[in-house]
């Protein structure tokens, strides 16, 4: 099934879609999509829900993520593009949560940035906790999957004293959704299409088969360093074509829009406003 929350930005409400996409509104069966809900996702007759009307702003798919845990270098292509050597294990960092965006909310550049950056990446919801999970049972753990957008500005990540986190933290840096679409719905999460553009432009193109380390390895290899919740997030990493991977870099200016796609889990369209 693909699971949205609709509405005001704060107000959200829990929804599904039909397959030709008509919305129907969750909030009788659940509260909301997080916690323990997400380790027991409703398995509805979509056609026995109401429908909601109009055409309503569709928020982050879940809420209530505790930490947003982000894999760096995951895809060999894009190793290769920066010039580094692929990775022995995974690369790790947290991004804020406060930085979840809506995935059709403007991405707001902050105060003078001049290099900003966006990565299509597959994200990983952690629907029960895991907490030294083997390999061969970590797809237990996962709630679905969705889109996440790990928007960087690049002058905060490599210069001064740098900082990955500080440059990937910023407020609406973390568009998600539009939907959370559910493991058995997906197939095989290493198979999918994914891609960017960038005001028309295509910018990256590729495939999650090209990941270094795969689902069950990271969702395992994450939960032997921190237990994982409900809700949680793992962004699984980004292929080739990111702004600062371009000759010459290509970086994120107002006005541009950001067409982030992976296959069987939609689209975003993020208008890009400096700040």
């Amino acid at each position: 099934m693909r699971f949205v929350r609709y509405g005001d930005a704060g107000a959200e409400r829990p929804g599904c879609l039909e397959s030709d996409g008509a919305l129907r509104d969750l909030g009788d069966v659940v509260g909301d999509l997080a916690g323990p809900v997400l380790g027991n996702l409703p398995k509805v007759d979509p056609q026995s829900l109401p429908r909601v009307a109009g055409d309503p702003r569709l928020g982050a798919p879940v809420t209530g993520v505790g930490k947003i845990v982000c894999i760096g270098l995951n895809y060999s292509d894009h190793a290769a593009e920066m010039n580094l050597e692929t990775p022995f294990e995974p690369v790790i960092f947290l991004k804020a949560t406060s930085a979840i965006n809506g995935p059709y909310d403007p991405i707001i550049l902050p105060r003078g940035s001049q290099k900003g950056d966006w990565e299509v990446e597959l994200a990983i919801v952690i629907g029960k906790t895991a907490k030294y999970v083997p390999e061969d049972t970590a797809m237990d753990h996962i709630a679905g999957y969705t889109i996440m957008n790990d928007v960087t500005e690049r002058a905060l990540q490599n210069e001064g004293t740098g900082q990955w986190t500080k440059g990937k933290s910023c407020d609406s840096f973390a568009p998600l959704g539009p939907w959370l679409v559910t493991p058995d719905e997906v197939g095989d999460p290493h198979a999918l299409e994914l891609g960017t553009t960038v005001s028309g432009e295509e910018m990256q193109r590729g495939s999650t088969s090209l990941m270094i380390f795969r689902v069950p390895h990271l969702v395992s290899f994450v939960s032997n360093l921190m237990t994982l919740h409900p809700g949680d997030i793992i962004a699984t990493g980004t292929p080739p074509g990111i702004g600062m991977g371009q000759t010459p870099p290509r970086f994120l200016r107002d006005g541009d829009v950001l067409e982030l796609m992976i296959e069987g889990l939609g689209t975003q369209r993020n208008e890009v406003r400096a700040g």
